[in-house]
Order: structure tokens, then sequence, then C-alpha cells
């Protein structure tokens, strides 16, 4: 009866005289065909039937009749029916070139709606189908445009855009090739779709760096001719964006065939182009899979090319290129693009879907069939097969876990496709349970098939599971990314109270960028401020210098306008600060204690998540014994945790968090347990052999300084105390440096190291005592905050800040230190009379010029409102005397510094290279700006720039904080050999006792010396010098030089006493010079003569031999 009753609809369906009739038919046939079950269409001949009525070329009714009966299947069946329908759509497409509008319309009718049967996730097999039509040679072309158009709206459609973009751009690689030879067709129609159908399929990229040169790409791909042009556009490029796969699919080819061009100019730019995007390729497989063809290319580049310089750029590609694991061959790089994944998991997932299906569900076929573990009918292994494809993609992305997201994939995925083959009382249940919740008759299987390999993902990557007995605080499904850069996606955070977790991955990983995306509420699906109240603890104190004391710096927060001052003294009391501390200014407070001064702070916000950035940075090991006992006190606190200390993680932490490829990956147990299980992890918390080469260049010589134990900076009885504090920081320190100092500075927080260090450095100035310099030193410091010194330039890159630092050839922050910048009185000075030796009276304006005087300098000074030639050489010691102190350091700091940057080329490459001899990735340090570098990428763009202009003593500050182990160990290896002074304030005990043989322990502000001392005390050249003391070491072979002919000690003839016998020697006539030659040297006279009325100095004379 059945069966008589579909044949029945088919027949009127096929005679319908008018569309309306069609229609009716068509809906009718659907009907039955939903009530009797999907395997009707394959059983009954449903399909078979309709595309015979398509084929019909005798009869337009029976091919609208065609068109208008699949429409309405699609349109009845939904989602379950579309794998059964996908193989209408060349038949379908087949009809836009009939000659009938009607037919064309429902054609196109019929294709939207078993398009729109799809979801997001079958977009490979859609778009397989749809560019099948016009892979072959004798298509209809009206049939190609069709085809090439449902390609472009496919990828175009509002609605769905953004969950599309991502599959599109995956299968790049495979449709591009087809829309490319579309290009080329010798209808201009199919063409121009082709070009249509092109620009938007390369619009789904995901790189914002290549948006604006897309029409040129396509236009490239059209015309060959094009090829140069867009070379020359993209080599002005520049690219910062990580090149993903998709990337590559439009790239590769455009570059290949730039890199088989005649032009040396086009080879060149297409050489550079090529390392330039290959350097952006971060991961091996992607490199591996697309660029085995530019391999080829630049390899035949690299030996045949006939210039030199584009042999040299394509040299340097193909060493890119091995470098991101692209060096292979086109062959051997097809293999894994044309390659199905062989893992076995369709299989599994099919299985588990029809294990966990109902048995009402299962269709079994009329006759047995061999081989197959559970008897299905064709049509259902058909679309559960299709489904299953999905699921395995699903899982193989880690998209399986309790998220509503999630379990909305998997019903769209699974269920819709399960859901079509309810059938009996099962089916009125589950479209009861629709009605009831919004979900298919198969949500449940879906749920149950995802939640099978949630299990499976759970115990293979050990994601937390919470007993009864614990609260959860957060489980967040999200992505994170900073800038172009994606940093971890679809992973997950569970955070449950009470646990302390510790966050591990190299620098630039991305763990502090995720600490303030939590606090600053920019992570998807994390719960607000009102539900969670997550707070961070940083370093932010560190560049303040507040002049408000400790409780009322606390008081003042507007966050904690509703706590009483009680309430705040006695939460900084449980964090250690006693009422007499607390009435303190906060900028007097050391390192350590302005990060205790954060965590009360923290704490008066009754925090349900702690975030610690390098909690351990300027924490002696007292103030990190504290802090360890404080966070386990708290049990009700949930603590995030970064850090590159290994003894205070393996204390503290009860879980770590470790990421791994862009997934957040949960461990329990501390550090100790977590490098057990991942021993590659212990490169994080080891200083040994490191992949991190620092190196570090050579200091400049100082004039007068010949032995390495000569004094060059030294303090000798000095005090110092801070504004509004009654006691002093320091008290009668003394202490020197020489060029073969390694000194560490040690001390408890607050002890007055960093003081000490800013009294070396020139930042502060004693109230008692003095601080003696060679007037040529230069002195690279690095503070304890070190984005003090990049604070203001965060718009900048690495390169353009030691750019625009040293561009008129000195160190511009040398002119900002307290010790340079006059105050009223010195300005006072410059109004006073300069009285000279012939009695007269003049102002000093400036200083012009330096040169040496005997064993002391001398200074030009320009006078007020006199010209030049005025201009008079006076002493050192007489302007000091004088009180222009400043003035004349002032200079001898601009001299310096000039001496040692101003020979330096601040060009680009010049710099970039600098700052990849300090460990900083060259492309990071030309292209990204410091706002956005990591704490660790920071400091070395700190070093790099102290280190610019040669100096002669390195002063560290805490350089341990913010550098993981790997920058450690290479850090540690360049202060050793490096030739000049260091000075090293560290907590790091294993940093201090493998370079500093001699310690400095400055304790409630008195220094004691320990271990050995380098240093020969000894005057500088200003006139009051030392003999020095016996005993002293010897000058290295670095400082010492060779002794000349006139200090040889073996006899001259003058001292013979037999010259009286020797012959005469001969007289040479001189040579008579040429007119053009005598023109010549009074030439050189004159210019010699000029400088010395303009700079001073000895007059020269005049001889022979110039």
């Amino acid at each position: 009866m059945s069966n008589s009753l579909i044949a029945a609809h088919l027949e009127a369906l096929r005679n319908a005289p008018t569309a309306p009739d069609a229609e009716t038919a068509a809906e009718n046939l659907a009907k039955e065909v939903k009530r009797q079950g999907l395997q009707s269409l394959a059983d009954d001949k449903v399909l078979t039937q309709l595309h015979t009525f398509a084929t019909n070329k005798k009869s337009g009714y029976e091919r609208e009749s065609a068109a208008v009966g699949i429409h309405a299947l699609a349109t009845h069946l939904k989602a379950a029916a579309g794998p059964l329908l996908l193989p209408s759509l060349p038949v379908l497409l087949d009809l836009y070139s009939d000659k009938g509008d009607v037919v064309r319309l429902a054609a196109t009718s019929a294709v939207r709606a078993v398009l729109g049967l799809f979801p997001p996730e079958a977009t490979k097999v859609v778009l397989k189908e749809l560019l099948g039509v016009i892979s072959g040679d004798g298509g209809k072309w009206k049939t190609k445009v069709g085809s090439l158009d449902m390609v472009r709206r496919w990828v175009e459609e509002k609605s769905k855009r953004a969950e599309r973009a991502e599959y599109i751009a995956a299968e790049l690689g495979d449709i591009l090739p087809s829309v490319e030879n579309a290009m080329h067709d010798t209808k201009a129609e199919v063409s121009n779709a082709a070009k249509k159908c092109a620009t938007a399929l390369c619009g789904a990229v995901p790189n914002p760096d290549l948006e604006k040169h897309i029409p040129a790409l396509v236009q490239a791909m059209a015309s060959p001719t094009e090829v140069p042009a867009t070379i020359k556009a993209m080599s002005n490029t520049t690219f910062v964006a990580e090149v993903t796969a998709p990337s590559l699919a439009v790239l590769v080819p455009l570059l290949a065939r730039a890199l088989n061009d005649r032009s040396p100019e086009t080879l060149r730019r297409a050489s550079i182009v090529t390392t330039n995007i290959v350097k952006l390729v971060r991961d091996p497989a992607v490199a591996a899979q697309y660029l085995g063809p530019l391999s080829d290319a630049v390899h035949k580049v690299a030996t045949g090319a006939a210039f030199p310089e584009v042999r040299a750029f394509a040299k340097e590609a193909a060493t890119v290129l091995k470098a991101a694991g692209g060096d292979v061959g086109s062959e051997e790089a097809e293999k894994p693009a044309n390659g199905k994944k062989d893992d076995g998991l369709e299989e599994d997932v099919l299985a588990t879907i029809i294990e966990k299906m109902p048995d009402a569900w299962i269709v079994k076929p009329k006759f047995e069939l061999p081989g197959q573990k559970t008897q299905l009918h064709a049509s259902q292994r058909t679309c559960l097969t299709f489904s299953a494809v999905m699921a395995a993609e699903l899982v193989r992305a880690g998209r399986v876990r309790n998220y509503d997201a999630e379990k909305n994939l998997w019903g769209r995925c699974v269920g819709a496709y399960v859901g079509g083959w309810a059938r009996g009382d099962t089916e009125v249940n589950g479209e009861d349970a629709a009605k009831k919740d919004g979900k298919g008759e198969g949500w449940e299987v879906a749920q149950a098939v995802r939640g099978h390999y949630w299990d499976l993902e759970r115990a293979r990557t050990n994601q937390p599971v919470t007993d009864d007995t614990e609260e959860l605080l957060c489980d967040t499904l999200f992505s994170l990314a900073y800038g172009a850069l994606l940093l971890l996606s679809h992973t997950t955070l569970r955070l449950v109270r009470g646990r302390r977790y510790g966050i591990c991955a190299g620098n630039g990983s991305g763990k502090s960028t995720l600490l303030r995306a939590l606090r600053d509420g920019k992570v998807e699906n994390f719960p607000p401020q009102s539900e969670l109240r997550a707070v961070m603890v940083e370093h932010a104190l560190q560049g303040e210098d507040a002049s408000l004391s400790i409780l009322d710096f606390i008081a003042s927060d507007p966050q904690l306008s509703s706590v009483s001052r009680e309430a705040i003294a006695e939460q900084l009391r449980e964090v250690g600060f006693d009422d007499e501390r607390q009435t303190h200014t906060v900028g007097s407070l050391s390192g350590g204690w302005k990060m205790k001064l954060e965590l009360a702070r923290a704490m008066l916000y009754k925090a349900d998540l702690l975030m610690l950035d390098e909690p351990t940075n300027h924490l002696d090991r007292a103030s990190v014994k504290w802090l360890e006992d404080y966070l386990i006190s708290h049990e009700k606190v949930t603590v995030l945790i970064v850090s590159h200390d290994s003894g205070f993680l393996d204390n503290v932490t009860t879980d770590i968090i470790h990421y791994e490829a862009k997934k957040l990956v949960y461990y329990p147990g501390n550090l100790s347990k977590f490098v057990e299980k991942v021993p590659e992890a212990k490169s994080y918390y080891t200083l040994a052999a490191t992949s991190v080469k620092f190196s570090f260049p050579p200091p400049g010589s100082l004039m007068g300084v010949r032995s390495n134990t000569r004094a060059i900076l030294k303090l000798v009885n000095c005090t110092f105390t801070y504004p509004g504090k009654k006691e002093p920081n320091l008290i009668g320190v003394s202490c020197a440096l020489s060029l073969s100092s390694r000194v560490g500075i040690i001390g408890p927080n607050g002890a007055g190291k960093s003081t000490l260090i800013k009294l070396l450095t020139g930042e502060t100035v004693p109230q008692e005592g003095t601080v003696y310099k060679h007037p040529s030193l230069r002195v690279g410091y690095v503070s304890q905050h070190a984005t003090h010194h990049i604070e203001r330039h965060l718009e900048k890159t690495p390169v353009q800040y030691i750019q625009w630092r040293y561009q008129d050839g000195h160190d511009r922050e040398v002119l900002e230190k307290a010790t340079r910048v006059l105050t009223e009185e010195e300005k006072e000075l410059l109004e006073r009379d300069f009285v000279g030796r012939n009695g007269e009276k003049r102002k000093l304006e400036m200083i012009m010029g330096r040169q040496k005087l005997k064993k002391s300098f001398q200074y030009e000074v320009k006078w007020r409102n006199l010209d030049h030639k005025f201009n008079s050489w006076i002493p050192r010691e007489e302007l000091i005397e004088k009180g222009f102190t400043k003035l004349v350091q002032q200079f001898d700091d601009l001299e310096s510094s000039r001496e040692g940057a101003g020979t330096r080329d601040t060009a680009a490459h010049f710099v970039r290279k600098h700052l990849e001899d300090v460990g900083l990735d060259g492309d990071i340090a030309q292209y990204n700006e410091m706002s956005g570098l990591s704490g660790g990428q920071k400091v070395k763009v700190v070093i790099a720039s102290a280190l610019w202009n040669n100096p002669q003593i390195m002063i560290l500050d805490e350089p341990t904080n913010f550098l993981d182990r790997e920058a450690l160990g290479g850090l540690a290896v360049a202060i050793r050999d490096w030739g000049g002074a260091v000075a090293i304030i560290s907590h790091n005990e294993e940093f201090v006792g493998a370079l500093c043989p001699e310690i400095w322990n400055i304790s409630a502000g008195r220094m004691t010396h320990q271990g050995k001392t380098a240093v020969v005390e000894d005057a500088f050249a200003d006139g009051k010098f030392k003999a020095t003391p016996k005993g002293s070491p010897a000058a290295s072979a670095r400082a010492s030089k060779a002794p000349t002919p006139a200090a040889s000690a073996a006899a001259t003839p003058a001292g013979s006493g037999n010259e009286g016998g020797a012959p005469t020697p001969p007289k040479v006539k001189k040579k008579k010079l040429t007119r053009n030659q005598l023109k010549a040297q009074e030439e050189r006279r004159r210019i010699r003569k000029l400088n010395w009325l303009t700079f001073g100095g000895p007059k020269p004379e005049d001889t022979d031999s110039d």
C-alpha cells in the first residue's frame, strides 16, 4: 500500500500540468516519505525517479517537477536527509543551463534548500560537491557559473558567515586550485564568476596583513603577468600576524610563480617576501604541508640566479625555510595534504553513535550484508557515516566539553542526523521533548556520544574532576588572543575554591596576558566581578613614587571607600606593616615591601580569586617564606600564580596548569610531580646549558685607566635620607668599582640596596659624602622596575626606542638624572660674573668642548653675548671650585655617551642585531610595540638599550625578575664573559653566587664587605692622586699595551760611544713638489689652522712632511 502511495505521488508530480499542482504533489510525496522513513528514498527509488525527470530533454514540465520535488523533500525531511540529497546537487546545477526560465528558477530554489540543510562543519563535503561540477572539461558554462555563485553564496551568507569562515579557511588549499582553473575558462562569464568566488574565499583568510592585498592576489591568479606587481606591493608590507595554513594556501602558488620568473628584481623581491612570511609560520606541520613547492624554487634561485645579491636573498630564504620545517620536496609535501587522517576515529565514532542509538531507530537492510558488525540500511549508514566524519573532527579539536556551545555543536552534527531516524512511540516522545526544551529527537544520543569522548579526553589530558565536596569557582570555555597572535584556542579554565594553581609555560606564551584578561573581564564566559571577585597582584607600584603615607594610600582607593581605616590598618599589620611603618611614604618602600602592600590591598577587596604575577620578585628569603605561609593559610581563596621561582611553586601549588598546543592542561600536585610527568618542562626551572645566547658588546676604553683594578667609580662616606623620612636609608657607605669588579649586593628588603645603586648611577644625590666618577665613565643601568626605562615609550617598537634614545649620538636618559638637573641655586651661579685673568667680567653660557690637560681636563667655555672666537679654555678644577660641578658633569656625561654611542650606526638592521644578541626575537624587536611585550621581553629591551653605548659598568637591580630560566642562563654566561664591571642586586643566591666573588652586604643602612675585593683604591684625575698600593694585582692583558720602542731597554747607537767612526749617511735630495702638490699642501695647512682657531688646543706646526 505504501509503495503504491509513493508511486502515485511521483506519478502525480510527473504529470502535474501547472506549478501549483507540482508543488501540491511534491508536498504529498515529501510527507509520505517522512512518514515511512528516510530509507524509502532508496527503497522506493524516489531520488532515482526525480533524477530521471530532471534529465528528460523532451518535457520541461518534468524537469521543473524534479526541482520542485527535491525542494519539497529538503524542506520537510530537514537535516537528516542532507547526505542523501547531496548527490542531487550536480543534477540540479545542470538545470541552470535549461532554456526555460521557470526550470532555472525552480532549480535555484532547490539548490538553496539542499545547501541550507548542512551545518558549517560540513563545508568540506559541500564545497567538494559544488566544485566537482566545474572540474570537468565538457561542462556547460551556465552550470559552472551557477556552481561558482553557490560557492560564493556559501561563503558570503551573512547569517552564517562567521561560523563558516573557520572551516572555509581550512579548506582553501583544496578549493582554490579548482577556482583558479576556472579563471582561465574561455567563457568570460565563467572567468568573472571565478574571480568573484576567489575574492570571497580569500576574504576568509584570518590574516589582517593580507586583507589589502586580496584583490591583487586574485588578479595574479587570473593573470600571470600581474605577479611581479603583486610581489612588489607585498615586499613593501610589514608582516606581523602569525601565518597559518589558509594564508599559505593563498600565498604559496603566487610565490612559486614569482620564484620561477626571469626578472632578477622579481626573484629578489619574491625571496624577501618568502623570508618574511616563513618566519611567521609557527607550526612545523603546516610548514611541511605547504612549503614544499617553495623549497624547490628557492634552492633553484639560490644556486642558479645570475646576480650574487639575488642568490644571497634566496639563500637566506632557504635557511629560514629549513628552520621552519618546510625544507621538503614538493612530492613529500603533497602527501599529508592529499592524504586522509588514518587514525580510525571516524569508524570509532560511527560505532559509538550506533551503540548509543535506541534499537527502535536502527533500520535493518532487506538482505544481510557481509562484513558489518551492526546491520544497517545503506541509507542509514550513509547518513550516520556523514555525521561521524564531522563528529570525529570535533573530537580531534577537543570540542567535547560540557558547555552549551559545544553541546549545540554536537546537536547539529550528530543529533540532527540521528533524530531523523526516530519513529513510532519514540518519535512521539521525542517530539514532546522537542516542544518542551527546544531540542531535537537525537539530542540525548548526541550528548551521550560527546560525553563518551569527554571522559576519554579528560583522562588523557588530566582534566580536573571536581568531587561533590569541592566548590567549583568557575568552569569557562574560552579562546585568548593578543593582537594577531592566538594564544589559547577553545580551552577550559576550571578552578576550584581553595586550590592554588601554578601556570607554567615559556616566556611570551601569554601567562601574564591571561591574568590581565581575567582581571579586566576580557575572557569570554568568565563570571563578572559581581559574581566572582578576581584581583590581580602585580608590580604596578614599582613605577610609582607616591608621596602619600601607606595608610592614606590604601584609604584613598575608591574601591575601598566603604572600608574603615581601622580595618585597613589591621590588614596592613597582618602583612607586616606596624603602626610606625604605616606612616612612611609609599615612595620610600623597597620593592619587597611594595609587594606586601599590594597583597594587603588585594585582601581588602575580599578576593575569591587572587592572581599573582611573579610575586617573589624583589622579596628576600624571609619574605618569600612569609608569603608561602600567608597563601597556604587562606584556605578559602583560590590562587593563580605565574612565577619562575621553582622553590616557591613547589611549596605553594596544589595544581599545575600547563600551556600545551594552545590548550590549558591540568596536572594535580605541585611542580615536582608535574616535572615527573612532563620532563621537558624542567627547562623552565633549571639554570643549565641553555639554547639562549646573550652577547654583550665590549666595554669602551677609559682615558688614563691602564689597570683593571683601578677604581673608576666610588662612594666615600655617603649618607642618604629619603624626603619625609626621619632615619637615613644609608649611613656612611664607602665602596668602589673597577673594571674587574663582579659585585653582588645583598640584604633584606628595605635595607637600602636600590638606594645605593641610585647613588652610584647618579639618579639621587647624597646629603653627606662624595661620589667620585671617572669623567669618561659610562654606566649601563637596569632598574628594579625594569619598565621604568621604557614606560613612556610603549607605543614604539624596541628598535624605534633605541633609535630615539640614541638618535643624537648620546644617551638621552643621562640628561634626566637628578644629579644633572640644575637647581635654582645653580642656575643663579650662571648669572654671576666670571672674572678672567685680565680682570674682565664675563658670564658663562655653556661648555662646548673638552680636551686633555696634563692628568685632568680643560673645557672650552662659550661666554654669553660674545662670539665663538672669544671662547676660553678653563681647567676642570677651576670650574668645579667656582660651583659649576653639574655643568661639568653634564658635559662629561654627554661626551662619554657620545664616545660610546656616537660611533654606532642606529640603522634598523644594526639595532635589530644588537637586540637579538640579548635574546630578543628579531621580528618582535622590529615590528611589535613594546606595550605588547611580556615582562621578560621588556627586561631584554632595557638591557640591550643600556648596552648600546658600550658602557664600562653594568648595574643590574634584580635582573632575574621576569626572566625565565633559559634567559637567565644566557644572561649569566654573558655577564661572566663580559670585560666590564658588573654590580648585581638579587635575592637569587644561585645567580649571585655563580658570578660574584665580592659581596656587599647591606643591613640597616650600613655596608659590610665580604669575599674577594678586586679594587685598588686610587683617586681620579682631579689633582688628588694616591700611589698605587704595593701588592696590587698587575694590569690584565686586556688593558695593558705592548711596550713602545722608546721604552725599550736595549742600548741605542746614540749611547754606544762608537758613533765617531761610523760613515756619514748620504744626503738624500729633497724631491721638488709639483704645482698641484703645493696647492694641496697649502689647502691642508689652511684647513688645519682654521680648525685650530675654531676648536683651540696646541698650535699645529707646518712641516715638509704634511
